[in-house]
């Protein structure tokens, strides 16, 4: 356990390093790595396209259609993913800010969590192993950095 909590803290370290901590994990500008935040409550994650995308708070989210962008600027706070998109696991486990792969994700009354999954470590497989832990000191870790 301590490897793991190691290796967690340099990637939050290498993802950090250089750059100014954001609300929301974004890559080249767009959230979620570009993956349409409604395809995940489908279960299937999908990647968006440019021509259905739609701004929230300075932050560009892409849809795979015109019907889920719609979907979205409707009830935006339904699909938006916990913790600002970054991994809920480093956030429940040190309240880092590490990057996500945005095909590790899981619901959880209906909110969206997602997961980093680099280099082998995947931490939703973390994440399920304790998540009765993991999921209150995510949310207490994240108010912190909120205030």
């Amino acid at each position: 356990m301590k490897i793991r909590i190691l290796l967690l803290l340099l990637m939050g370290t290498i993802i950090s390093f250089g750059t100014q901590a954001q609300e929301v994990y974004t890559k080249k500008g767009v959230a979620v790595d570009g993956y349409d935040l409604l395809s995940y409550f489908e279960g299937k994650p999908t990647e968006g396209k440019e021509q259905f995308s739609h701004t929230v708070a300075e932050v560009r989210y892409l849809f795979s259609s015109a019907a889920h962008r719609d979907a979205f600027i409707k009830e935006p706070q339904k699909y938006l993913p916990q913790y600002g998109g970054w991994c809920a696991y480093a956030m429940g486990e040190s309240g880092d800010l590490v990057k996500i792969n945005p095909e590790r994700y899981k619901i959880i009354a209906g909110k969206l969590y997602l997961f980093y999954d680099f280099w082998g470590t995947n931490t939703l497989s973390l994440w399920n192993e304790d998540e009765g832990k993991l999921l209150p000191a995510a949310d207490a870790n994240w108010a912190r950095k909120k205030n």
